[in-house]
């Protein structure tokens, strides 16, 4: 088990809700990041370059804001336990489950409840309820985890 430290995670929460409503309010844009990297990736017609950039710095900042955290913290420990296979494999699961359910985590557990969306939060509840059954059990009924 890990610490739990309260006001990291307080302080990270409002963050994350403060960027999201920034973007919302900025240029009328939802901070669901499969739909960020989907629109950079395959841009949508209209828009073109500017559309692209604004999810290209919006991705960029992703991975940078981890590692200034870790460098303002003193230093960043990655540890990585899983083969590439499993990464990859997971990785396309994810974006299966993003397509499948019109949105990740981001998109409909940070926008989507805070805009009142009954969609949103259906699907917040499955993600979630899904995720501590696969806990539950991989570490009690599978044996593994830790």
């Amino acid at each position: 088990m890990t610490a739990f430290t309260p006001w990291s995670a307080l302080l990270g929460g409002a963050m994350i809700g403060t960027a999201a409503l920034l973007l919302w309010v900025a240029i009328g844009r939802i901070a669901g990041v499969s739909g960020i990297l989907a629109g950079a990736l395959f841009p949508p017609g209209a828009g073109g370059a500017s559309e692209r950039s604004w999810r290209a710095v919006f991705l960029l900042g992703l991975p940078l804001g981890a590692l200034l955290t870790g460098w303002a913290q003193g230093g960043l420990e990655i540890a990585v336990s899983t083969e590439p296979i499993g990464i990859i494999v997971a990785g396309l699961l994810v974006g299966f489950g993003t397509q499948l359910g019109s949105g990740c985590t981001s998109g409909h557990g940070v926008c989507g409840i805070g805009r009142g969306s009954k969609r949103s939060i259906a699907a917040t509840l499955t993600f979630m309820t899904t995720g501590a059954l696969t806990v539950y059990l991989v570490r009690h009924l599978l044996g593994g985890g830790s």
